[in-house]
This record gives structure tokens, C-alpha cells and sequence, in this order.
């Protein structure tokens, strides 16, 4: 932003030095005037605010790494983006809920691994198994229908590339959270739940939205999406559909109606299975480095202080 204030700056003094006659010979009866000072203070400035604000931010080195025990296990989270998520049968739509949901289980986890797959007519893996849980909920923020080109419900793509993200070496610790209205259009969901449920994974569903239904909106033309009679389309959850997921997968049913409720019975599943040794070197001192770039950025605004913007020599007179 300064420098695109700076750049217009210069083009409104050019203009107004072209109004008093030739550029180049205005400049020449400026007293004082120095080529390229004005700029090179304001590079000054902008290095000085770089490093400032880099200095704020406190880039920290461990400097002392201890050997700690953790113990938790993989979780991956598989989210329904579809353009049915969209839906406001519960407020203030299915999709801000869902990752309401999904922020509030991150809340509490401490010591497991959360990946993160968005799906609707396909699948895909947003953030791989990671315990930066500001990352995945940034990351979180960003996810959104048209995320995914393909439209549709493909539960089993989804369960399909949540196996990839789990580690095949392992037959247990692992955990499949599906979040969805269930509008699931591929037969073949059950079939791939049972057979995740045999490599180890525990698979937990969580319905979002109501039976009832509601109408679906078209956020392009901001009106009812119709069918192609012409009559709206109506999205409804599916609770049938996710249940017999969770069952194939050994795991628990949830209807969403209340976010905490939901978060805290997920965390207490995940609590209760058995977790593995996650024994992990981590830092326990950092070294701080914010005071060097605070003394670059007031060396870098001295110089700027006392560099003159214009010339102190006088102009000779000619004879």
C-alpha cells in the first residue's frame, strides 16, 4: 500500500512539473533539488517498517530439546463441501457449522495427528496428519464449495483418500470423522467403510442438517436453484445413509444440533481408544532474535533522519 501511494505520488508531482514546461529543465531551476533522494529515503522508511514488524513477530531457535511422551492417535477429519452444504436449514448454513465443528474438536485435542479431506463429487486431501492445529484451523477458513470442480456427495471418495493419509504400517490408532449431509449418490460407501473398518479404522459420522429438508440456493444467481422441471430442489439429510456408514465402520452416529455437545463426544471416542507412544524431541528453550531487527530498523531511520532531502550547496550566478 505505501508503495503504491509512493508510485502515485510521483506520477502526480511529474504532472504537475509538465504543466510548468520542459521536465527536465524544471528540475534543473529546483534549488536543492537531488535526483532520486526522495526515493531512496523512502526505500529507507519501508526497510525500516519490514524490520520492525519482522522484529514484532519474534523469530525465535530452540536452543535445548528435550525427549518428551505423547500419546494420541491419527484422526482424519473428511469434510462436505458440496454446494448442499450451503443449504440454511441450520443457522447459519451447514458448512460454517461443519467447520464450526471442526475448530471446536481442534480446541481439544492436545497429542493427535488431524488431517483434513474435502469432498464432494471428489476428494481431496487439504492438510495432511499434522498436531499444528493453527494451521489446519487456518486452512479451515479458506475451504469452500468451489474448492472441489466436481459436484456431488462421493462419500467413498472420501473414505478412499482418508486411507492414504493414514499410515499403512499401522493397524489401529487411526480414526475417520465424516461430516455430511449424506446426500451420497455412489453405492459404493458401505462397501468402503467396511473395508476401511478392516485395515483398523474406526470411522464416526455426523449428520448435518434436518430430514425436513430445505431449499438450496444458487450463490452464483443468488436465487432458488431449480430442477429441470423447473420446480426447487430440496436437499435433505440423509441420517439412514450416515448411520449405516458408522456402523460398517464401528463406530457412532451424531445428529448436530448443538456444537459443543457434538465436539466434546468425538473428543471423548477418540479419548477412549487405544492410543499409541508418540515419544517426540521438542524444543523447551528458544533463543530470541526481535532485538536485532529493532536495531536495524532504528539504525535504517537515523540514516533516513539525518539524510538532508535537498542540497545545501548554492547555485552560482553567471557573469
Amino acid at each position: 500500500m505505501l508503495v503504491l501511494l509512493f508510485v502515485l505520488l510521483l506520477l502526480w508531482r511529474r504532472k504537475k512539473l509538465k504543466k510548468l514546461g520542459d521536465e527536465r529543465l524544471v528540475r534543473t531551476q529546483l534549488v536543492g533539488y537531488i535526483t532520486g533522494r526522495s526515493t531512496f529515503k523512502f526505500i529507507l522508511l519501508c526497510t525500516a517498517l519490514l524490520l520492525i514488524i519482522t522484529g514484532w513477530a519474534n523469530l525465535q531457535l530452540g536452543s535445548k530439546m528435550d525427549k518428551v511422551q505423547k500419546k494420541g492417535v491419527d484422526v482424519v477429519i473428511a469434510l462436505d463441501v458440496s454446494k448442499s452444504m450451503l443449504a440454511t436449514d441450520i443457522q447459519p448454513d451447514r458448512l460454517t457449522r461443519a467447520k464450526q465443528l471442526v475448530s471446536r474438536m481442534l480446541d481439544k485435542m492436545e497429542n493427535d495427528r488431524v488431517a483434513l479431506i474435502i469432498f464432494a463429487g471428489r476428494a481431496y486431501q487439504q492438510v495432511p496428519l499434522t498436531v499444528d492445529y493453527g494451521a489446519m484451523k487456518m486452512m479451515l477458513q479458506t475451504v469452500r464449495p468451489d474448492l472441489v470442480p466436481m459436484q456431488g456427495t462421493a462419500i467413498s471418495e472420501a473414505i478412499d483418500q482418508s486411507l492414504k493419509a493414514f499410515s499403512e504400517k499401522e493397524k489401529k490408532y487411526k480414526s475417520l470423522i465424516i461430516i455430511s449431509d449424506g446426500e451420497d449418490h455412489d453405492e459404493q460407501s458401505l462397501v468402503k467403510a467396511k473395508a476401511a473398518a478392516e485395515t483398523g479404522v474406526i470411522i464416526h459420522t455426523v449428520g448435518i442438517g434436518s430430514p425436513q429438508g430445505a431449499t438450496l440456493y444458487d450463490p452464483d444467481t443468488k436465487a432458488v436453484k431449480l430442477d429441470e422441471k423447473g420446480e426447487p430442489v430440496i436437499t435433505k439429510l440423509n441420517e439412514g445413509e450416515l448411520q449405516s456408514i458408522a456402523a460398517a465402520g464401528h463406530g457412532t452416529y451424531t445428529l448436530m444440533r448443538n456444537t459443543d455437545d457434538v465436539a466434546n463426544k468425538l473428543a471423548d471416542e477418540i479419548d477412549g481408544m487405544e492410543q499409541r507412544n508418540l515419544g517426540a524431541v521438542v524444543f523447551t528453550d528458544y533463543l530470541d532474535y526481535f532485538q536485532y531487527f529493532l536495531a536495524i530498523a532504528f539504525i535504517t531511520l537515523l540514516l533516513e533522519w539525518l539524510l538532508p532531502g535537498t542540497s545545501f550547496k548554492k547555485k552560482v550566478k553567471t557573469a
